[in-house]
């Protein structure tokens, strides 16, 4: 059996296809490409029970993605991350099944580290010695710390607003690292010009095939950790949407492979109020999204005013019958208190904006009742410190405790 049964990249706009072994950033027509597999083969080679008792890492799904030779895998211990029951949320949200895909504990805090994961990898299989990225920060950080793991030089511009652990763990990890006195669109247009001077590898997000097969093993992991049987409803925080993008890919190869039972889960885009240009988007039916102008949140991650892959996001909601829908940055804050008092979890604002569209959702019956609903929470809650502010009591010694 081959390591894995990578075919070819293709175009999901114009169909044009590509060579895997060899160095490519978009379509020739200005579309991401999308990596696929020789499903047939593999279905007649690898069943899921043969998965079963492998390494609890994203590269229990090697056959499924793209790192041809395991001489070239880049690996922190990434994947397979706690499904969490979340039942007392749940109660107060009359959402019975509700779960959590905590990719807080998960190398460098947060998700992207499964596409620098597998992106990383793939690069160092290419022969690629210098990247270059935009980022709203916590991409920056996985990139720059896989890049220095696989001894490749990075360059990492960042929005001077984003979390300054990101942009210590760019600085730490060797990156040469830039900040960008406006938005993620700013630092792309900045990166850009750096990429046709100096012939860096592109690795923004969509503008390299594989960071989408890095992400989509959340979804081949929910579907595992339920043992093949797909949920209702799966939520996702949406920003440039290579997560939900991946989620669905990973789901219909599953399909494809007969590997999973159920109905396609209903999935959710969520996205702040004042920077929702997906959401905008379904709300009028449209394939593609406008640019966002002025966007801000508190979750920052989400900040993202117009992103490359939005037709590819928007098609996986209108085929699943997902929505998409904002939410507002005070109630965001609550939700993440909410969510810490009652189940112990410090998730992420981006997590937090998912749980609220979870509850909103509920409250409108479009989450029915006794339904299975899966909420990602994209990373720890400790990134983003800022986010939470408490007065707390000084006491001198030999006070007494007051009364609670």
């Amino acid at each position: 059996m081959p390591f894995s049964y990578v075919s070819h990249l293709h175009c999901p706009k114009c169909q044009k296809t590509y060579d895997t072994n060899q160095k490519h950033q978009l379509c020739e027509c200005g579309s991401p490409l999308l990596v696929a597999y020789n499903l047939d083969a593999l279905h007649k080679d690898l069943t899921p029970e043969m998965i079963a008792n492998r390494e609890p890492n994203l590269w229990r799904y090697h056959e499924l993605l793209p790192v041809e030779n395991p001489e070239h895998i880049v690996s922190l211990g990434e994947g397979m991350t706690p499904l969490l029951p979340m039942p007392r949320l749940g109660k107060d949200m009359d959402i019975e099944q509700l779960y959590m895909k905590d990719e807080g504990v998960i190398p460098t805090g947060t998700f992207k580290a499964r596409g620098a994961a597998v992106g990383i990898s793939k690069a160092k299989e290419l022969g690629v010695k210098k990247l270059a990225m935009p980022t709203n920060g916590n991409a920056g950080a996985a990139w720059s710390l896989y890049a220095a793991r696989a001894g490749i030089q990075a360059t990492v511009v960042m929005p001077v607003d984003a979390p300054t652990i990101t942009r210590n763990e760019c600085a730490i990890a060797g990156a040469d690292l830039y900040l960008v006195n406006g938005l993620i669109s700013d630092a792309g247009a900045i990166v850009s010009k750096a990429i046709q001077q100096r012939n860096l590898y592109d690795a923004s997000t969509l503008k390299e095939p594989y960071r989408i097969e890095g992400k989509k093993t959340m979804g081949l992991e929910i579907a595992e950790q339920f043992s093949w049987e797909l949920p209702d409803v799966i939520l996702y925080p949406t920003g440039g949407g290579v997560g939900l993008i991946g989620i669905y890919k990973a789901l219909k190869e599953l399909q494809d492979l007969g590997w999973v039972q159920g109905k396609m889960p209903r999935l959710v885009a969520v996205q702040a109020q004042n920077c929702a240009p997906i959401v905008k988007a379904w709300d009028e039916k449209k394939q593609v999204s406008e640019f966002w102008p002025n966007s801000s949140t508190v979750a920052f991650g989400i900040n993202v005013p117009k992103a490359l892959g939005d037709f590819l996001v928007l098609d996986a909601l209108y085929k699943t019958d997902g929505c998409a829908i904002a939410v507002e940055d005070d109630a965001i804050m609550n939700e993440q208190r909410n969510v810490a008092s009652l189940e112990g979890a410090f998730i992420c604002p981006e997590g937090a904006a998912a749980f609220l569209a979870a509850r909103r959702l509920r409250e409108r019956g479009w989450i029915r009742k006794g339904e299975r609903v899966v909420v990602l929470n994209t990373g720890m809650g400790l990134k983003y410190t800022h986010t939470v502010s408490i007065e707390v009591p000084i006491l001198q010694p030999g006070d007494h405790l007051p009364e609670s």
